[in-house]
C-alpha cells in the first residue's frame, strides 16, 4: 500500500517474542509463571500493606502503589502476549491496540514519578528524621502519587490520539509483542518527523527528569550517611533504603539499555530483550525485593497468617 492509497487498517498483527515454534510452547510456561507469580506478588503486596497497621507510613503507601502500577503493566501487556504462543497469527484491533498503548504508558510513566518520589521519601527520611513526619504528610504523599497519576494519564491520551489520528500506510505487522510508540512509528506515513520528534522529547524528558530526582536524592542521602559517626546508624540508614535502591538500579537499567545504546546496534530484537525484562520480569521482582529484604515485611506476613 503506498501513502496514496493510505487507509486505518482494521487491525494489527504482532510479531511477539519469538517465531520459533520449538521455542513457543517453553515460553508461554515461563512467562505464565512469570505473570501468575506478578499478579500474587502484587496483589498480596496491596493487600498487605493494607490490613497492616505497622505499614501504614509514607513508604509502604507507595509501595502499594507501585504494586498497582506493576499489576496493571503486566496485564496490560502479558495476556496479549501469551495468545502470541498458542495461535498462528496473533491480531490486535485498531481500537484494542490504541487502548494498550494507552494503558502501557499509563502505567510506565506512573512508574517513574512513583519511583521519583520513593526516592524523595527515603531522602527526607533519612537527612530530616525529626521534621519526617510533618514533611512526608498523607496529604503531602496523596498529592505526589495523585500527580504520578495525572502526569501519565497525560501522556496516555496524548499519544495514543497523536498516533492513532495518523495515516498508516504499508504493512499492518508490528515488530514487537505489544503496541507502543516506538515499534508504531515506522508505520506511519503522516507527520513523521514531527511525531518522532515528540516520542523522542517526551521519552528523555520522562527518563531524564525521573533520574535527576532519584540521583539528586541519594546523593544527598549518601552524603548523609558519611556523615554520620555511629556505625549501627550507618547500617540502619543502608538498610532503610535499600530495598529501593535495588528495584531503582534494575528498572532505570533496563530502559537505560534500551535508550541509550548506540544507533548502530540498535534492533527491534534488543528491544524487545528490554521491553520483557521492565514489562514483566521486574514487576515480578518487586514485591520479592521489597518482602525478601525486609523485615517490617515479613513480621507483617506472620500477623496476618496469626490472625487467619
Amino acid at each position: 500500500m503506498d501513502r496514496h492509497n493510505a487507509t486505518m487498517p482494521k487491525e494489527f498483527i504482532l510479531m511477539g517474542v519469538t517465531q520459533s515454534a520449538e521455542l513457543k510452547l517453553p515460553l508461554f510456561v515461563v512467562f505464565l509463571t512469570i505473570y501468575a507469580i506478578t499478579v500474587v506478588g502484587n496483589l498480596g503486596m496491596i493487600i498487605l500493606t493494607k490490613l497492616d497497621s505497622h505499614l501504614h507510613t509514607p513508604m509502604y503507601f507507595f509501595i502499594r502503589h507501585l504494586a498497582f502500577i506493576d499489576l496493571g503493566n503486566s496485564t496490560a501487556i502479558c495476556p496479549k502476549m501469551l495468545v502470541n504462543f498458542v495461535v498462528d497469527q496473533n491480531t490486535i484491533t485498531y481500537y484494542a491496540c490504541a487502548t494498550q498503548m494507552a494503558c502501557f504508558i499509563m502505567f510506565i510513566i506512573s512508574e517513574l514519578s512513583i519511583l521519583s518520589s520513593m526516592a524523595y521519601d527515603r531522602y527526607v527520611a533519612i537527612c530530616n528524621p525529626l521534621l519526617y513526619g510533618s514533611i512526608m504528610s498523607p496529604r503531602r504523599c496523596h498529592v505526589l502519587v495523585g500527580i504520578s497519576y495525572l502526569y501519565g494519564t497525560f501522556q496516555a491520551l496524548l499519544f495514543p490520539i497523536k498516533y492513532f489520528t495518523l495515516t498508516f500506510c504499508g504493512t499492518n505487522v508490528v515488530t514487537h509483542f505489544y503496541c507502543d510508540v516506538v515499534p508504531l512509528l515506522p508505520l506511519i506515513c503522516s507527520q513523521v518527523q514531527e511525531t518522532e520528534l515528540l516520542t523522542i522529547l517526551f521519552s528523555a524528558f520522562n527518563l531524564i527528569s525521573s533520574l535527576l530526582v532519584v540521583f539528586s536524592s541519594y546523593t544527598l542521602i549518601l552524603l548523609a550517611i558519611f556523615r554520620m559517626r555511629s556505625a549501627e546508624g550507618r547500617k540502619k540508614a543502608f538498610s532503610t533504603c535499600g530495598s529501593h535502591l535495588t528495584v531503582v538500579v534494575v528498572f532505570y537499567g533496563s530502559l537505560l539499555f534500551m535508550y541509550v545504546q548506540p544507533k548502530s546496534t540498535h534492533s527491534f530484537e534488543t528491544d524487545k530483550t528490554a521491553s520483557v525484562f521492565y514489562t514483566l520480569v521486574i514487576p515480578m521482582l518487586n514485591p520479592l525485593i521489597y518482602s525478601l529484604r525486609n523485615k517490617e515485611v515479613k513480621n507483617a506476613l506472620h500477623r496476618v497468617f496469626k490472625i487467619l
